[in-house]
């Protein structure tokens, strides 16, 4: 019965997602706002919030840092891996496709905050500022800039295609407004379930905290952003879907902050799980990677790049 109700669970997340996926496109398409800002904020905002309830629920309420670790780290390797894959199997469009600026950026941001979590393994960083952990405050700092390049970013220039497409479109820039907060609403609603199902499965299978973070949790609270990214990736708006991926995953680090305020009764940062550190690993080697596939210009470095990252997922899974 409990599987039966992760399955209709994360169905509901994933019909939602798509749906909130369709009307991003439209306010894309309909506004004169920059990809990045509606990509990597906007849609990795909505699409994250189920990561952070979610985490926010495994320190607080179940007492389980391990689990939101693991959550955090499993759910932004996945989505590497997924976005990865889109790619491959669509080069031609996303060569196509004008990629903002920041989504670079925010690569490079990504990989300093996986140094400062290798340091804080390695005992470097582990120390606390007033009960908060340092690196969690690197982390907050490293964010801010991230947020402060993805709201700048002024690279696409859609002012005249805004208008053109506006006009072809049936729902209001108001309405469409309207449908994408109540779908919001139900996503975070249903997503925030799958914490409690996760917990059970995850102590009915004895599995490590790390471990059922990152299969169960980590994948569960990343289908919004795989079945969004997956739903723009096929009408070919590989700009929103790159920022969706690539700004829900620094904010999910942004959630690791937001918990290690919230739980005070020890270390966020629980390195004891061998998969939780492998996560951290796969990840750290992942991330520079998606560098070399945002930046290349050839079919050889986006083919390679792309079964590199997946590779780093799969390998994470068997070791």
């Amino acid at each position: 019965m409990i599987y039966l109700s992760y399955a209709i669970v994360t169905s509901i997340v994933v019909f939602l997602s798509i749906k909130a996926a369709k009307y991003v496109d439209l306010l894309d398409k309909t506004t004169n706002l920059s990809g990045a800002f509606i990509g990597g904020i906007l849609l990795s905002t909505v699409t994250s919030l189920p990561e952070l309830l979610t985490s926010i629920s495994a320190t607080v309420l179940l007492d389980n840092p391990g689990l939101s670790l693991g959550n955090i780290l499993g759910s932004n390797l996945f989505n590497l891996a997924i976005l990865s894959a889109l790619i491959l199997f669509g080069i031609n469009s996303f060569k196509k496709s004008k990629i903002s600026k920041s989504h670079f950026m925010i690569t490079i941001f990504l990989c300093l905050i996986y140094i400062v979590i290798v340091l804080n393994m390695l005992n470097i960083l582990n120390f606390e500022v007033l009960t908060i952990s340092f690196t969690s405050i690197l982390i907050l700092i490293l964010y801010s800039f991230g947020l402060r390049e993805m709201a700048n970013d002024n690279s696409d220039d859609k002012e005249k295609e805004a208008t053109e497409v506006a006009a072809s479109i049936d729902l209001t820039l108001k309405q469409i407004i309207i449908r994408f907060i109540f779908t919001s609403i139900g996503l975070v609603v249903f997503s925030v379930l799958i914490t409690y199902i996760t917990d059970i499965i995850s102590t009915r299978l004895n599995l490590g905290t790390g471990f059922a973070g990152a299969l169960f949790l980590g994948i569960a609270t990343s289908l919004p952003e795989v079945t969004s990214c997956i739903s723009l990736a096929k009408i070919g708006n590989f700009n929103i879907a790159v920022g969706n991926i690539l700004g829900s995953n620094i904010f999910n680090f942004l959630v690791l902050f937001i918990a290690d305020v919230i739980y005070m009764k020890g270390n966020l940062y629980l390195f004891g799980d061998p998969k939780t550190v492998n996560l951290l690993i796969c990840g750290a080697i992942g991330t520079p990677l998606m560098l070399f596939l945002l930046k290349g210009k050839k079919n050889f470095t986006y083919i390679i790049s792309s079964i590199s990252i997946i590779t780093c997922y799969l390998l994470f899974l068997i070791l």
